[in-house]
């Protein structure tokens, strides 16, 4: 037929993948648990090989005999992120609530029932760590019923199920229980079809220096082609790559998919639509977002100048929004720091603020050289409080110092936690520095050196090329193979 079908046949849930989005409070477990949950895939080829950070992740289950897809969006998990996560929540079938076994319910677990309960999307409690001998799994459900979630067993309707991310306890088995919530509420998601006209909703976007716009995408209903011709705010955009977030270009994607859309000519807003081209849809309404393309000036002698460069627009928004009246952002940005940064900084009095930006070392010279002040952070609230503290005339460190380098070898069990053994690759470690796990190109946490010992003697730093054991506080999810960088 020359033209699509009038009639469009509606499928079961069993044909889509569930969108899952994973809420809750900062170190509850939520990337932990998302690791072992992507382990879980039945698509062992794919293990260990190369990943797209794209926002959202998909994987692969057995199910009542049949093979199953699920795709977790990543939400962020502080509370300045409130509005990126409210759209994880207004895109996603499905919502789990982490919850930490051991410190149960906390200011962002609040935040994220709230989210959850407007979405008004079927809600899982995942309670976390239960591995440990400190949980308090009863005393935590009697805080979530204080916070009017009714869970079954005690008089309500939410399921829950406890987790270990470290022994694997329960992964595959919340697999289970979210297609079992998913297909129960199969009513909500009747009218989803290959065949229906596309629309989905972008949940993370930025621009590569090398490639240009990228975009994510999750596929609310419809199909998407590669060479499709799609509107987005910024008008037609022509598809010219589907890529997953195992890296994988497809030809196309349908409805629960979470693909990376090139083809954009400049970075679309977190939250927007984009949609099949037609007359009836070029006019619709979204949610804007715009870029300070110009600098704008501030005569208030206490407002503080900022350009603010960012990973993606959705930190931009998220930064941006929780600045206070005080800040004016003379450039807001994605990519990274660029020596046109520094001197826009130096001629409209700013700093230059980074948060996941990219930054070379003759930038970091040329900035000594005009005298500009600028920081690249890797936690929201560090950036927004010291920001504070500039407004409130205390003093402030703009320059990031690398003490160390580290690798970790080996875990072992001391007092109630974890010792880190580990090899100094580069500088040195030592106690009461601050410390950040990387795991490959992912930032699992920032805590602080407590001890350091070599054998069973406490020391107080560990050399270059020599192998020790660190003690954190707070404790950190970490593997065999994580990446420390101890900094000021």
């Amino acid at each position: 037929m020359g033209k699509k079908e009038e009639v469009i046949k509606t499928q079961s849930t069993q044909d889509f993948p569930p969108v899952v989005a994973v809420l809750g409070h900062v170190d509850h477990g939520k990337t932990t648990l998302l690791d072992a949950v992507r382990k879980s895939t039945i698509a062992e080829g794919e293990i260990g090989g190369i990943t797209q950070k794209i926002g959202a992740s998909s994987i692969e289950v057995m199910h009542d005999g049949t093979k199953r897809r699920l795709t977790f969006i990543d939400t962020p998990g502080h509370q300045t992120f409130s509005a990126m996560r409210l759209r994880g929540a207004k895109v996603a079938d499905i919502g789990l609530l982490i919850v930490s076994s051991q410190e149960g319910v906390m200011p962002q677990t609040k935040e994220s029932i709230s989210v959850l309960k407007k979405a008004g999307i079927p809600m899982i409690v995942v309670f976390t760590k239960v591995d440990l001998p400190e949980k308090q799994i009863e005393k935590t459900k009697q805080q979530l019923l204080k916070e009017e979630v009714f869970l079954e067993g005690l008089g309500g309707d939410v399921p829950t199920i406890e987790v270990s991310a470290k022994t694997n306890k329960n992964i595959h088995e919340l697999l289970e229980l979210i297609l079992l919530v998913y297909e129960l509420h199969g009513d909500m998601f009747m009218a989803r079809s290959k065949d229906a006209p596309f629309t989905g909703t972008i949940i993370e976007s930025r621009l590569d220096p090398k490639i240009g716009p990228r975009a994510t995408v999750i596929i609310k209903n419809g199909t998407i082609h590669v060479r499709d011709v799609i509107m987005a705010e910024e008008g037609e955009v022509k598809v010219r790559s589907l890529i997953t977030d195992k890296n994988k270009q497809v030809q196309q994607a349908s409805v629960g998919d979470a693909v990376e859309i090139l083809g954009f000519t400049k970075v679309p807003p977190v939250g927007s639509i984009v949609s099949e081209n037609s007359d009836s849809q070029k006019t619709r309404k979204t949610e804007s977002f715009e870029f300070s393309e110009k600098p704008s000036f501030h005569h208030d002698e206490q407002a503080l100048s900022i350009v603010l460069v960012a990973d993606t627009i959705g930190s931009l928004e998220a930064i941006t929004a929780a600045f206070s009246s005080k800040i004016v952002v003379a450039l807001q940005k994605t990519g990274d720091i660029t020596a046109s940064d520094v001197f826009l900084a130096k001629s409209t009095g700013s700093i230059i603020v980074g948060f996941h930006a990219g930054i070379k070392s003759d930038v970091k010279q040329l900035g000594r050289t005009e005298k500009v002040l600028m920081k690249n952070y890797t936690i929201i609230y560090e950036l927004l409080e010291e920001i504070q503290d500039v407004l409130d005339g205390k003093a402030l460190a703009l320059e990031e110092i690398i003490f160390g380098k580290a690798k970790v070898l080996a875990s072992f069990p001391f007092d109630k936690t974890k010792v880190l053994g580990i090899v100094v690759l580069e500088g040195r470690v030592a106690k009461g520095d601050r410390v950040r796990i990387m795991r490959g190109d992912d930032i699992i946490g920032e805590s602080t050196i407590s001890s350091v010992r070599q054998g069973k003697n406490q020391i107080s730093k560990i050399e270059e090329k020599k192998e020790g054991g660190i003690i954190l506080s707070p404790f950190l999810d970490f593997t065999i193979g994580d990446m420390l960088i101890c900094h000021r």
